[in-house]
């Protein structure tokens, strides 16, 4: 399927379209947030497939030219019906020879503008220099050392990894096996480097470097402000009211966390170092109503008359007519 309609971006969309798009997506459609759905995970790999091609300038390049297909194979050899063609049409390419070449190329141009060489010098030249001509392989006398090209490619982890950091693997189109080291703390869309790993280089050159871009799924429980974690923590009334010891789950491990007594929904207390890196977890207390009938609690709040009597709602209409 055509990689743009897979993202559900136009032809001409930026690097930073595709890139949201594609976040976006790889959350809905993630394998850990489908637990059961193979026809998520199966969606989740396309979506990848066509993020890796479009994300790679010279890829989305080569497919846009119809050089490659979506699954980035060479396609067949274009050329004028009936013949035999080249691998690309060589319409406007300065350097195109053969029969099929126009002589009329965008970027052609006479002897004079070429310091004195004309177009059969200067291409000899490129051919030595980039190791294209006269030879069968290997590093020609005289050819200037490249890197290799750059690669990218996309990578989802859970929330928890992220925060924490471990070693996750890649495994790329080719069948190559990346080793990721995830760092504690790293935030979504950001992108790791990975020295050496991308294509090879030519004539002596060093290797090209593969871009990673890691995207962050969504925990169901936690939250991420900086390197705080926040999480909600539901409270019975009577815990609240009167205080108490509970479990509290973190990113580390389950703590024992003390309630004062008197406490209220949105009240927030503070887990210290218990966040990312030397970030703390926030909790916010939440105070839960029994789920079935309390008919005591019911007749002793009926005749129970607060010391301390306070409409909760007080200010409101003033705050109202401020925003309005």
């Amino acid at each position: 399927m055509d990689p743009y309609a897979l993202l559900g971006v136009a032809r001409d969309a930026d690097e930073k379209t595709i890139r949201s798009a594609y976040r976006a997506l790889a959350k809905k459609h993630h394998p850990d947030l489908n637990p059961g759905k193979p026809e998520a995970e199966a969606k989740f790999k396309e979506i990848a497939a066509a993020y890796a091609l479009l994300s790679d300038a010279d890829k989305r390049a080569r497919f846009d030219r119809g050089e490659i297909d979506a699954t980035g194979a060479e396609t067949a050899p274009r050329g004028p019906a009936g013949g035999g063609g080249y691998y690309r049409q060589y319409a406007g390419d300065p350097f195109a020879s053969g029969p099929f070449a126009s002589g009329h190329g965008r970027y052609s141009a006479g002897a004079e503008d070429l310091g004195g060489f004309d177009h059969d010098d200067l291409e000899s030249l490129l051919r030595r220099a980039f190791n294209q001509g006269g030879g069968t392989g290997g590093a020609r006398a005289g050819g200037f050392p490249l890197k290799g090209q750059d690669a990218r490619y996309s990578l989802t982890v859970d929330f928890l990894t992220a925060a924490r950091g471990a070693t996750r693997r890649l495994t790329l189109p080719d069948g190559q096996v990346l080793d990721v080291t995830i760092p504690a703390g790293l935030k979504d869309g950001q992108a790791l480097r990975l020295a050496g790993k991308g294509g090879p280089g030519m004539n002596g050159g060093p290797p090209g470097d593969a871009f990673v871009e890691v995207a962050v799924s969504p925990h169901p429980l936690y939250r991420r402000d900086g390197d705080d974690i926040i999480i909600e923590l539901p409270v019975t009334l009577k815990e609240a009211v009167l205080g108490a010891k509970v479990k509290v789950p973190t990113i580390h491990g389950s703590v024992m966390l003390a309630i004062p007594p008197r406490s209220s929904s949105g009240t927030r207390l503070r887990l210290k170092g218990r966040g990312i890196r030397e970030g703390h977890q926030v909790v916010e207390l939440k105070v839960v109503l029994p789920p079935g009938e309390e008919p005591e609690l019911a007749t002793f709040l009926e005749g129970w008359k607060p010391r301390h009597d306070a409409d909760p709602r007080a200010g409101l209409a003033d705050l109202h007519h401020e925003g309005a």
